[in-house]
């Protein structure tokens, strides 16, 4: 009875604590997906154990029952109650069961045929031709193309991050889709089909990089290791130029502030700059110095394919500013109002038109312009796409 009355307790924790205790804020929403599925994972095997423990106790108690003399009143009732009782606790498993599925997947972005849910925002950039918008939203791409926003068909839907699209397609770190039989996580991949295949590099089944970029036509890839691995004997900013197979640590000599993002020169594989809470960095030297651009907090960098630096800066509310890395020449570009205490999270340009722009927000807001910022138009809210609605 010790058994099944631990059983129990795991039953009763599982269903009495929703999914939503995992959570504590925004800045949670990866550990509240990986929570999520343990959850999952945890909850099902429970429940499976219990239906079978359940099912296994009633049946040999059934078995006694049906042995048992028919005189022996006393006895029979006791071997039925525990029949029953293990009945019921087999169905109590069921319950667990569906409802640990329904859960789970009640947690997950629900798409209807008009809309796609940003879970999370993990990157952006342009296909090759300036057509599509590709966004890694946690559960798999999804694309703008056309005034319609449409989930990327092409391979699983996996969790990218450190997401960097280039000439010939893209690459990326993360974590592989639920029932995938990849590795997680990902370490260093690339895709030459938009994600259709994958080609993974190097680290693969060790590290996650949330902090990547990649040189539009150069290739160069640039990483923030958060941890030392078999590749990278320490934390910092690492390089590599012939597709991971090997990588040089960046001295960061002038870098200051707590990093944020950083962006690759599309074709000059030495130029690179870094935004931290202090401003934003350029170095022309693979990252060994650097020099400052901006004294305001940057929380987002990005070049376009000509090589001019954008940056989403916040010093008490956002802006966005065009700039020449080696004059220091700024062009401040008129964008919507924000959110309270919100920011550009991510830049992307345009490879066909460098007019037009397009920015997320920490809140996963999404705004297009196809003026240089005279006009904007809102791509999503919230996480949510809609309708172009326009934004001056």
């Amino acid at each position: 009875m010790k058994i099944i009355n631990a059983v129990l307790g795991l039953l009763l924790v599982s269903v009495i604590f929703p999914l939503s205790v995992y959570a504590h804020g925004s800045e949670e929403e990866h550990k509240q997906e990986i929570a999520t599925n343990t959850y999952m994972m945890y909850g099902m095997i429970i429940s499976i154990v219990v239906i079978i423990i359940g099912l296994v106790l009633w049946g040999v108690y059934n078995k006694k029952l049906a042995a048992l003399n028919k005189k022996k009143t006393d006895e029979r009732k006791i071997l039925s109650n525990k029949a029953r009782n293990y009945l019921i606790l087999s169905g109590l498993g069921l319950v667990l069961f569906i409802g640990t599925f329904i859960g789970g997947a009640s947690t997950k972005p629900q798409n209807t045929e008009n809309a796609i849910e940003l879970m999370h925002i993990h990157g952006m950039g342009y296909s090759n031709d300036g057509k599509s918008l590709y966004i890694p939203a946690h559960d798999g791409l999804k694309v703008y193309e056309e005034g319609n926003w449409i989930a990327n068909d092409a391979g699983e839907p996996h969790d990218y991050m450190g997401f960097s699209m280039v000439d010939e397609g893209f690459y990326s770190s993360g974590h592989p889709a639920p029932g995938s039989s990849m590795k997680n996580p990902f370490g260093i991949l690339k895709s030459n089909d938009l994600g259709a295949t994958l080609d993974t590099l190097d680290l693969y089944g060790e590290i996650d990089f949330h902090g990547m970029a990649v040189g539009y036509y150069s290739h160069a890839i640039y990483v923030f290791n958060p941890e030392k691995n078999s590749r990278m004997s320490e934390n910092g900013l690492y390089y590599s130029l012939d597709e991971a197979k090997t990588w040089t640590k960046s001295e960061m000599n002038g870098l200051e502030g707590q990093t944020a993002t950083l962006a690759v020169h599309p074709s000059k594989e030495n130029i690179v700059v870094v935004s931290t809470n202090n401003g934003a960095y350029y170095s022309k030297d693979y990252g060994n110095n650097f020099e400052p651009l901006l004294n305001s907090p940057v929380t987002s960098v990005a070049f376009d394919n000509s090589g001019a630096l954008y940056l989403g800066v916040y010093s008490g509310k956002s802006q966005l500013i065009k700039m020449d890395a080696k004059t220091k020449e700024q062009d401040k570009i008129s964008i919507p109002s924000l959110k309270e205490e919100d920011a550009i999270s991510y830049i992307a340009i345009n490879p066909k038109n460098p007019r037009e722009i397009t920015f997320t927000t920490f809140k996963k807001d999404i705004y297009q312009t196809k003026e240089s910022g005279s006009q904007w138009n809102v791509l999503a809210e919230l996480g949510a796409t809609s309708e172009n609605k326009e934004k001056h």
